[in-house]
């Protein structure tokens, strides 16, 4: 399984926007109130979601290659973050903090935080054992010890509550960060969070099998004469929802930072133990089940989710509606796992409305 840290978005930008109530292109977006909405025909999704049509991610955001967003690095006691910051276009901006899915980086929202460096001002985490963060010092790669990894992180940083968002993983992470410390989050924004699921859509298994003790072992074995660049092509094909439009020069980056990650002496154990992690919050219930914890986030919530996602079924999309109180649905049914790289230009505006349809509520306390 290899990274996806350095596989943009796709190198030709065509996309289909769809008409506003106004007439105007752009995104709308509206609170999911029916926990059963009734099911628009060939989708399995409510009238209410949002269905967003672009057919490609766009262009690069102005501000160089990935790789020159400034990273620093953070000690905390048992554990260092790598933090990747994009520079706000003007100050005052509002924080965001970004956590990225399994086997991957901060990279993995640098298209999305160059889009948004009007709005907000970004940070990325790499979660420890990941990225440019070495493990943590008790190797503990829980859901629950990577919540409260960023739960530290954002009660040092005295930037207020911020704009959380999280992918796959992170997006596991997120909500329960959501739940448990509702003072330090003013939004959430989840990209194909990875929420309990149980029986898993039978093309997320394979990932699955890697958690098992004994199988990476077996894995690794079974893939030692592949090449970075072939183990960086399979897991395109499973997270994009359309690999072929990914360019030749993202994937020889990608294949570059799967050298360098598989080098490091904790890389497979570290993916492992993530991995066993997310396979234990699946079969964890009572309180602490994460769609428990779901319906105790008490900020707007949008759910971006792609029809073409292999690991994170889009039909979970109305389960995760009715647990959230003040849920947006976006659909990208063009996309996969990770929306943000294959289409970031709608995931930015789903963002935006959500800013917009939180400001013209009333006043919570927060701004």
């Amino acid at each position: 399984m290899a990274t996806m840290a350095s596989v943009g978005p796709v190198d030709d930008a065509r996309a289909d926007e769809h008409e506003t109530p106004g007439g105007g292109p752009g995104v709308r977006l509206g609170p999911v109130t029916d926990p059963v909405p009734a099911v628009e025909p060939g989708t399995g999704l409510g009238r209410d979601a949002v269905v967003d049509r672009a057919d490609a991610a766009g262009p690069d955001a102005p501000g160089g290659a990935p790789d020159e967003l400034p990273v620093v690095l953070e000690s905390f006691p048992g554990f260092t973050l790598a933090v990747r910051r994009q520079p706000p276009l003007r100050e005052g901006l509002p924080p965001a903090v970004l956590v990225h899915g399994l086997g991957g980086s901060s990279l993995n929202w640098v298209p999305l935080m160059r889009l948004l460096a009007d709005a907000v001002h970004a940070e990325a985490l790499d979660l420890p054992g990941f990225g440019h963060s070495p493990p943590p010092d008790d190797g503990d790669y829980s859901n629950d010890a990577l919540a409260r990894t960023v739960i530290r992180r954002l009660e040092s940083s005295g930037r207020g509550p911020v704009h959380l968002f999280g992918n796959s993983l992170g997006g596991a992470v997120s909500v329960r960060v959501a739940a448990l410390r509702p003072d330090l989050v003013r939004t959430l924004t989840l990209v194909s969070p990875a929420l309990p699921e149980l029986p898993p859509q039978h093309t997320a298994l394979p990932t699955a099998l890697v958690s098992v003790p004994g199988v990476p072992a077996l894995f690794a074995r079974a893939t030692r004469g592949w090449t970075p660049e072939r183990r960086v092509r399979l897991t395109v094909r499973t997270c994009y929802g359309d690999p072929s439009r990914v360019s030749e020069q993202a994937l020889a980056a990608a294949a570059e930072e799967y050298r360098s990650w598989s080098a490091l002496p904790y890389s497979w154990d570290a993916m492992t133990r993530a991995l066993r992690g997310i396979v234990v919050t699946y079969t964890t219930g009572g309180a602490r089940s994460l769609w428990r914890q779901a319906e105790r986030v008490n900020v707007p919530v949008l759910l971006v989710y792609g029809v073409r996602d292999k690991l994170v079924a889009y039909r979970m999309a109305r389960r995760a509606c009715a647990a959230f109180s003040d849920a947006r649905l976006l659909v990208l049914p063009d996309s996969g796992h990770v929306a943000m790289l294959e289409h970031p230009e709608a995931v930015s505006r789903g963002f935006r409305e959500l800013l917009r349809t939180r400001q013209n509520k009333p006043s919570s306390g927060r701004s």
